[in-house]
């Protein structure tokens, strides 16, 4: 190989390198051959657009001439981005982990032609920093030992292999116990930091999965710990820097406890679980920041994140290398720009001091002690001088670099934030936008039943993996609550029998990250770990008891059972990694099925309808049932009929339901009662 081969991709992280004096490839069969034809070993750099240090290793190393050539000598470099191949990605960041290494990006792992890991790193700087060796340095050992010592390597690389492939193939499973989910549950608690939220330490993410752990608690137990937890959590986000304030839409993670200082990058799918959070917590108490926060991330994305109808997958971190130089503002800066609008009020509410804590510069935070929100007059001015900060920004600054690729297990997630909000708070636009997206991937992305990973530029990547298929089967079904539209429940079903078909363990269970028929890696990867988006497993919990509770069909409450099953050995250990685990598996134990049944347009039926969406019912699943509609056979509400010729409620449980509920005030008195607990041992109903 003697050439630079990012050239014809389109992932946009690749494409940051196709200039490289490197002799880059991309990930597949050639550069193996490649590797196993010359004898040299795989340089594999993972890592993606919005990554800083990524960035930063790309402008210290891979730019430079020396040093690329002797990687070009010495090795096969291959350049992956992560969000394009998370099979890749997942199966070597277990490697690092296995190897001692705690993983992040960039991974810069060793491999010998076969693909088998014999050493990682990560960053590596050009020059000696802080303690860590030089690049060059790393490269020159590495090579010299893998020439000098082949069978240590070759040793070193078999076990290592082994170890990841028990990782992905050990028996994970245990006794189902429901009473499992309250013990769990208190030691996720256990786990936040009562001051400013979050789990306890730092950095800081989001761990939206966990949040609603402990809200279903709240909702499951009315134990109030857990809601104090919920509400220091996100109310902290979403008033500290972690959030945009200007031009909306949450960070990746804080680097502090107190959620301070982000990091500047913002990925789609953050933004699209803490829409759904917000919105799902937000109406309990009909809470004022959660609304505000969802409607000016909603804004952020369908102005910034537009990709035709669909949407991009992430913004960058840095803009010419200065990390959060589109965000960071100077006091004059903010005097200059809010000129005649009583500027001081603003830097007194948003903490803006001459020093700011950024490298001097400021992040518009709502720290400054007021609470929120002030008077009426107050808020409309800091609206007003948030959208000239926002103006100017626009205007006057370099953007961050868009990666503008789509993602179809990220758009799913987007597309459930939107329906989700829109049906919630009566948005067509957001709901209308859902249902834009949707099509775009089902016509764009998708072939029969089976869906592309990523599109970029009219052009298909990789076939889809198990997230995508269940984000988007979740998706599905959110617009089924939504729309009452059945084509979406068959695309849920669609995608549900695809992941049965191809990507279910027969031997072990739960479902695999690759399709059966997808090309070999060292390793085919299962797991149930929630890591920046939560897992398929988790996720297809929830969809398989969702799709029972619209269907009537217990082959879909039985797959549900067996995910739960199949990984009930290790929510014990690893639960603070399992977070749509156990929300899912609340789902199957106490699912919801309310079916109102009346014409679809009838007044009478909407004011149903809004009375269920004024609760916060995570377990819930939603059917307008038009009066000659017949329900499936199997479904509790089957037959279930208007009572004295009005739009008529039934609110269902465990295939029992309720009397006939026709006014919209008993109605959501009677879903404000807890569920009924079911008995220890009993299968999900």
């Amino acid at each position: 190989m003697s050439t630079n081969r990012l050239a014809e991709e389109t992932s946009p992280y690749l494409l940051l390198h196709k200039d490289n004096p490197v002799h880059w490839a991309p990930w597949g069969q050639e550069a193996l051959a490649e590797a196993e034809a010359s004898g040299k070993p795989i340089l594999l750099s993972i890592g993606y657009t919005a990554c800083h240090w990524c960035h930063v290793m790309n402008k210290e190393s891979f730019s430079d001439a020396d040093t690329a050539a002797f990687i070009n000598e010495n090795y096969v470099p291959v350049l992956v981005d992560r969000e394009e191949r998370p099979d890749i990605d997942q199966l070597y960041q277990a490697a690092a982990q296995t190897m001692g290494y705690q993983g992040g990006w960039p991974l810069t792992i060793f491999l010998n032609p076969k693909g088998e890991p014999f050493f990682v790193g990560g960053y590596f700087p050009n020059e000696e920093r802080f303690g860590q060796p030089p690049f060059k340095r790393v490269l020159e050992d590495v090579a010299k030992k893998y020439k000098e010592q082949s069978d240590v390597v070759a040793t070193d690389a078999a076990n290592i292999n082994n170890a990841v492939g028990a990782i992905w193939t050990r028996d994970l499973r245990g006794p189902f116990d429901p009473r499992l989910i309250d013990v769990l549950s208190v030691h996720v608690a256990q786990r936040f930091d009562v001051f400013y939220g979050g789990v306890t330490g730092a950095p800081k993410f989001p761990n939206a999965a966990l949040i609603e752990t402990l809200w279903r608690s709240f909702l499951r137990t009315g134990a109030m710990q857990f809601p104090q937890l919920v509400q220091i959590t996100l109310d902290t986000m979403c008033l500290s820097g972690v959030y945009d304030h200007v031009g909306g839409g949450f960070h990746r993670y804080a680097v502090d406890e107190r959620w301070l200082i982000p990091h500047f990058e913002k990925m789609l799918y953050d933004n699209a679980l803490m829409v759904d959070l917000l919105t799902t917590i937000g109406v309990h108490n009909r809470v004022p920041l959660y609304k505000a926060r969802v409607e000016e991330t909603i804004g952020w994305v369908l102005r910034d994140m537009m990709v035709g109808d669909a949407f991009a997958a992430s913004l960058d971190a840095d803009v010419d290398g200065e990390e959060g130089a589109y965000y960071l503002w100077t006091a004059p800066e903010i005097d200059a720009t809010l000129m005649g609008t009583f500027s001081q009020r603003f830097k007194e509410v948003y903490a803006i001091q001459a020093e700011g804590p950024f490298n001097g510069k400021n992040i518009i935070a709502r720290t400054g002690g007021f609470p929120y929100p002030l008077a009426d007059a107050d808020e409309a001015l800091l609206k007003r001088q948030r959208e000239l900060l926002l103006a100017a920004r626009q205007q006057t600054r370099k953007a961050p670099l868009r990666d503008d690729k789509v993602l179809a297990d990220s758009n799913g997630m987007m597309i459930a934030a939107l329906a989700n909000a829109g049906a919630t708070y009566g948005n067509i636009e957001w709901l209308v936008a859902a249902e834009k997206a949707f099509a775009f991937i089902t016509s764009a992305m998708a072939e029969g039943g089976r869906l592309f990973h990523s599109w970029r530029d009219g052009k298909r990547g990789h076939a889809a993996f198990a997230d995508d298929y269940a984000h988007m089967a979740r998706a599905a079904l959110t617009l089924f609550e939504a729309t009452s539209k059945k084509e979406y429940l068959d695309w849920a079903k669609r995608w549900t029998r695809t992941l049965n078909e191809s990507f279910w363990d027969a031997a072990s269970g739960g479902y695999c990250l690759t399709a059966a028929d997808d090309a070999a890696l060292i390793q085919r990867v299962r797991t149930v770990y929630d890591a920046a988006v939560p897992s398929a497993n988790g996720t297809m919990i929830t969809v398989n008891a969702k799709l029972y509770l619209a269907t009537g069909d217990v082959a879909y409450r039985d797959r549900g059972g067996d995910i739960v099953g199949t990984f009930a050995g290790e929510v014990g250990r690893s639960f603070m990694a399992m977070g749509s685990y156990l929300n899912g598996l609340e789902t199957l134990i106490a699912g919801l099925q309310i079916v109102i049944v009346g014409p679809h347009d009838a007044p009478k039926t909407r004011e149903l309808v809004t009375a269920v969406l004024g609760r916060s019912l995570p377990n819930r699943l939603l059917m307008v049932v038009d009066p000659s509609e017949d329900l499936p056979e199997g479904h509790p509400a089957r037959g279930k009929t208007m009572e004295n010729g009005q739009p008529t409620a039934y609110v269902c449980q465990h295939q029992n339901c309720s009397a006939p509920i026709s006014n919209p005030v008993t109605l959501s008195q009677v879903l404000q009662l807890p569920p009924r607990p079911q008995q220890p041992g009993q299968r999900p109903q």
